[in-house]
């Protein structure tokens, strides 16, 4: 018997995201990108008028905010028609011209900072004083004299701009390779059943109770990507030198501070995160161990580090999910939770259940003008309740921030992002703890906050040590290939597995291919190791906000609120957390030690 995924056309339309609220069909996207193309002839005649007086820049920023919330309205439904079945051409076709017209846009526009910068700061800020229009641009103006050094000419931003599609075509081959060429064999049970393996099937068979299904999904998986190895390594490649290319034409000394500078983010932040991760390995040695003794093995395999742990699976349905996370954010208030409930259940904020051609993950997207949508495959099971949350926790705080921020602060960076994401999984498991006592229903929840652990204070650690690694090694003048890829990824897990997984020569190969398993997050210049930042912040902040602590509540709200009006770090300051200091990410790891202990008194208990 063969256990196969629904083509997207037998998918239900009320568990599908609402791309019709974008535009009602393609025609009406079409429609769209001709108007913004047919716009940029008018932006360019700005050029050398900004000067002239505050009217004519507020003018400016009104034209190039209809263009960009037009271009992110177009961004959004291309990416979703192309996301749940990347073997739809049409919707390829539309993906590859929206990244086309991006560039076009970007080009057009690319003369107004050098420009405003021409004018000067001095001037630009008796303008924000005397003029109403531009009045709420301080922020804005106080970050582009931070940012005026790494500032090109005109012409040079516009060619930065107008390579910025062909650049992105290392990371389109490797997604394209990933969702659409890979072939995976079937994993097969100890019951002799065939299981689809997918992107959107994977992580629930590493959880699953057959030892025999974990093996041979995670052979599957691994071994297609293998042999894929080499193109993987060539697109990696290409996205790597791209990053230099940026870093270089922007005079940064090296690519690591070209991804944290413009975000006001101190490069130490980063380096903290990686020694806390290497200080902290013990814990996860002491949790393999007991990982191997809650599931009566001689040997743990690395096929073996999610496995469910409990004698049955807690089936956790989509609607039970929402109401369990609902109730963990209950402490933000009614208004939160109404939001939340109506959007993850009428408002088809959510693409909910995997399907044929559905790409790997999960994410929240949308715009200032559409809903905040949320991509994933729910699975009915615990650890997909994590991942509704996590993405839940995305979209309120963009649903927050573009209906409190003018449009020029309602976006907000990664550093911030995953804090809010966090925060609703800390929450939701914090609430079934303590209102759920059978010890198997607490053993699962351990397992979801071990599950995210694992995913963030072990694989994006690791491959944030990865990609500074190979990124250096670039700066350097050397290649990356897929040896070099496999090798040093396998190293970087057996420091983390240390002696307590038993890793064969061929099970390192595929440990090893990790680096090519993540089909987007090393092409996102070093923002991987924004996941730790983020559950360290989250868990800092989580006990204050479960309380009930009105200060705590509205400041964490606020700072959902403020977007992109602060610096991300006066921002978490506002919150009530320092993330300059170590001491956030050390608190974390604190956390995951004692999730250890009590994982280990509940599996000896039930002995």
């Amino acid at each position: 018997m063969t256990r196969s995924l629904p083509a997207r056309s037998a998918v239900d339309k009320r568990s599908t995201w609402d791309s019709e609220s974008v535009f009602a069909d393609e025609a009406a996207w079409e429609e769209a990108v001709d108007s913004i193309v047919s716009r940029l002839p008018d932006l360019e005649e700005f050029k050398g008028h900004l000067g002239d007086s505050p009217d004519s820049l507020a003018d400016w920023f009104d034209a190039i905010e209809r263009a960009r919330r037009l271009m992110a309205r177009v961004m959004v439904y291309s990416t979703m028609a192309y996301s749940v079945d990347v073997g739809d051409q049409r919707a390829a076709a539309r993906a590859d011209r929206t990244r086309t017209t991006a560039a076009k846009l970007g080009a057009a526009a690319s003369f107004a900072v050098p420009e405003m910068l021409a004018i000067g700061l001095p001037k630009l800020r008796q303008w924000i004083a005397s003029s109403p229009r531009l009045s709420h641009l301080g922020h804005y103006f106080d970050r582009l004299e931070k940012l005026q050094t790494r500032i090109r000419s005109a012409e040079v931003e516009e060619v930065l701009t107008q390579v910025s599609d062909p650049l992105a075509t290392a990371l389109s081959a490797h997604g394209v390779l990933a969702n659409t060429d890979l072939k995976f064999a079937p994993a097969v049970g100890s019951d002799g059943d065939l299981r689809e393996v997918a992107q959107g099937t994977i992580a629930s068979l590493l959880t699953h109770a057959d030892r025999e299904v974990r093996r041979t999904a995670f052979e599957s998986y691994a071994d297609e990507h293998l042999r894929m190895q080499h193109a993987m390594a060539a697109s990696l490649a290409g996205g790597v030198k791209r990053d230099l290319f940026f870093a270089r034409a922007r005079g940064y000394t090296s690519s690591l501070e070209a991804a944290l500078e413009p975000g006001h983010i101190p490069v130490e932040v980063f380096h903290n995160v990686l020694r806390t991760f290497r200080d902290n390995v013990g814990i996860w040695h002491r949790y393999w161990r007991v990982r191997r003794q809650a599931l009566g093995l001689e040997v743990l395999r690395p096929y073996d580090t999610r496995a469910q742990l409990g004698a049955t699976e807690l089936k956790v349905p989509y609607e039970q999910a929402v109401d369990w996370i609902a109730e963990g954010v209950a402490s933000l208030g009614d208004e939160y939770v109404k939001v939340l409930r109506e959007g993850a259940m009428q408002g088809r904020w959510v693409d909910v259940y995997p399907n044929q051609g559905k790409r790997m993950g999960a994410f929240s997207s949308g715009a200032v003008d559409t809903k905040p949508f949320i991509f994933m495959s729910y699975n009915d099971d615990i650890f997909s309740m994590s991942t509704l949350a996590h993405e839940l926790g995305h979209s309120m705080h963009s649903y927050l921030a573009w209906r409190s921020q003018p449009y020029i602060y309602s976006n907000y960076g990664l550093f911030q992002a995953e804090v809010a994401s966090n925060m609703h999984q800390a929450l939701t498991r914090r609430h079934l703890l303590a209102t759920k006592s059978d010890p198997a229903f607490q053993i699962a929840v351990i397992e979801e906050a071990m599950s995210n652990f694992y995913r963030y204070f072990f694989i994006m650690p690791s491959l944030a040590r990865l990609e500074l690694e190979i990124h250096q090694h670039a700066e350097r003048g050397a290649a990356i290939t897929a040896e070099y890829l496999n090798n040093l990824m396998a190293d970087l897990m057996e420091e983390v597995y240390g002696s307590e997984v038993d890793v064969s020569e061929r099970d390192r190969a595929r440990i090893g291919s990790t680096w090519a398993q993540f089909h987007t997050h090393l092409y996102s210049n070093f923002y991987v190791y924004q996941y730790a930042t983020g559950i360290a912040a989250a868990d800092h902040l989580a006990g204050q906000v479960a309380s009930g602590d009105r200060q705590a509540v509205e400041s964490y709200l606020s700072f959902l609120k403020s977007a992109g009006s602060m610096y991300p770090l006066e921002g978490l300051r506002m919150a009530g957390v320092d993330m300059t200091s170590p001491a956030p990410v050390e608190a974390a790891f604190a956390t995951m030690s004692s999730m250890v202990d009590r994982l280990e008194a509940l599996t000896q208990a039930r002995t």
